[in-house]
């Protein structure tokens, strides 16, 4: 049983906020993607949901590092760790030696410059990986939501992840137009933060925010199902003591307003540049949401209006990049857009 994997494949989608690896068409690990790191000897000491339940929790012998900031690694020798980690947990699960020849897919912005790219295939091969093949997101999440990327019709994709969100249009297995902004689930989280500091002079750190964002996350202020409104608590910033605060979707739908307003400007800027041809394609079968920020509540509602196109949020968008990355891996003698 020991010897099933020794040609392993695994398919990658390396997150700002979350790593998913597929491996036979399984998820078989979904973590946040930060680690914990022992401040005197330099070694690991938690990974994924261990090293999260620490964040903003830790004393000074231990720091917990996100290595991936805005969808790029910011922290080489913490991703490295972090893979060959998450590559370790996968092993240790299914019984497996550690593959003598790992082959992997992994999931990369659209907008990486060549030494980000660099970034990501050195930190894949340091940790195992043998044969490493690099998918741009957009790409991937549009394959992982079912399109026919090698079609020769204009698909768009708008994938809204943890650090970046990818707008690309696709047709014949190629980017035609591709846009990658900054502006994604860690943005939102920190419009929150800031928000309850001016409006409601309470401190929350990060993952306060992020459970906010996921309770009562919208865009729009009026909706037909209302989650319940989210208590607060916190200390106050002019007296520390702690006080306590309701906070309904409205008020979020209205602290998201500018970052929601930049978004539009992105995916419309990037339908100008569209050829017209592809356009029209895009126009009939309406815009792709895919990634953890397509599931603010509204948000397809708003843009389809702002836009006058059908906007439609891909079944089980949290994984459509990593599934994509999945169907990649079996097909990467197929595949001519996949980097080697």
């Amino acid at each position: 049983m020991a010897f099933r994997f020794l040609n392993q494949e695994l398919a990658m989608d390396l997150g700002t906020a979350n790593t998913i690896i597929f491996q036979n068409d399984q998820i078989v690990l979904d973590e946040p993607s930060i680690v914990a790191i022992d401040n005197q000897t330099g070694k690991c000491i938690a990974l994924g949901q261990k090293a999260k339940m620490m964040h903003e929790k830790t004393n000074p012998g231990i720091k917990t590092i996100r290595p991936l900031r805005d969808g790029v690694i910011a922290d080489f020798n913490a991703a490295e760790m972090m893979i060959r980690g998450f590559i370790k947990q996968v092993n240790a699960r299914h019984h497996s030696i550690f593959a003598s020849n790992l082959k992997l897919v992994v999931g990369i912005p659209s907008g990486s410059t060549e030494v980000e790219i660099r970034a990501v295939r050195d930190s894949s091969e340091h940790a195992g990986g043998r044969d490493v093949y690099l998918i741009y997101e957009p790409m991937a999440a549009a394959l992982g939501i079912g399109l026919d990327v090698e079609a020769p019709k204009g698909n768009m994709v708008v994938d809204i992840g943890g650090g970046t969100t990818e707008i690309a249009v696709i047709s014949l297995g190629g980017i035609v137009q591709q846009e990658s902004i900054r502006i994604a689930g860690d943005v939102f989280t920190s419009d929150i933060q800031n928000y309850l500091r001016q409006q409601h002079v309470i401190k929350v750190g990060e993952t306060t925010a992020e459970k906010i964002k996921i309770a009562v996350g919208a865009v729009i202020p009026q909706l037909d199902v209302e989650p319940e409104p989210f208590l607060v608590r916190g200390p106050n910033l002019m007296t520390g003591h702690p006080v306590e605060a309701l906070i309904p979707y409205q008020e979020i739908a209205h602290c998201l307003d500018k970052s929601i307003a930049r978004l539009e400007a992105a995916i419309q800027q990037t339908l100008e540049q569209t050829p017209p041809e592809l356009y029209s394609d895009i126009v009939e079968n309406g815009i792709f949401l895919s990634g953890g920020g397509s599931l603010l509540r509204g948000l397809d509602k708003r843009l389809s209006e702002k836009m006058n196109i059908p906007f439609h949020v891909a079944e089980d968008p949290l994984r459509a990049v990593a599934r994509g990355t999945c169907i990649a891996l079996k097909n990467t003698e197929n595949y001519s857009f996949l980097m080697r």
